[in-house]
């Protein structure tokens, strides 16, 4: 009869553990898509702003025309990105394809920035400027929801891999999820050189 007791105590304590490792697996999940949220959010921001800029830059270049068809094609392409990457954040080809989408995205409008520079009236016009300084202030959200994922995404990963959590996440069906890459291009990540 004691050693019932004791077989049923150490099942008992078994299956506490056990819940306990599963809901922190669920826990971190949940906080990594919670972040992928608020991705989402800044980048809905970003991409609601582009037609707004196009439209704006549009009356100045008229004759720029390819380089306004390709902003609008990076942003349907980052919006189809998105959509699909918040059907399964973290997973490894959305998350790639989302990075993707935005470097292309970033590279276009850059494009279209430096070409603006070229039209002294389009640089002075206000709603430019408006558009200039909220797509600078969405890109610093996104940077930081960015960031924010990525720090989630990581907890979640190393619950993953720690013994004996990687047992049951194993059993259960967790799966790694992917970091979100930058979107900068390895020209802007590189430092600035200043020379007096």
């Amino acid at each position: 009869m004691m050693t019932l007791l004791i077989v049923c105590g150490i099942m008992l304590l078994l299956i506490v553990v056990v819940a306990g490792i599963y809901n922190s697996l669920v826990t971190s999940r949940n906080r990594y898509k919670n972040a992928f949220a608020q991705i989402d959010v800044q980048l809905k921001r970003r991409h609601d702003l582009i037609p707004n800029l196009v439209e704006t830059v549009k009356g100045y270049i008229k004759h720029e025309r390819e380089t306004l068809e390709a902003v609008i094609a990076a942003r349907n392409s980052a919006v189809a990105a998105v959509r699909n990457a918040a059907g399964n954040p973290g997973e490894p080809e959305a998350m790639k394809a989302l990075a993707g989408a935005e470097a292309q995205l970033t590279g276009t409008l850059g494009r279209l920035f430096a070409l603006a520079e070229g039209y002294p009236d389009l640089k002075a016009n206000q709603n430019m400027l408006q558009l200039q300084e909220e797509l600078a202030s969405t890109e610093n959200r996104v940077a930081f929801a960015r960031q924010a994922f990525n720090d989630a995404v990581m907890v979640y990963n190393i619950k993953c891999e720690q013994f004996p959590t990687n047992l049951i996440a194993g059993t259960f069906g967790f799966r790694p999820a992917e970091l979100l890459a930058s979107t900068e291009s390895p020209e802007e990540r590189k430092a600035p050189k200043v020379s007096f």
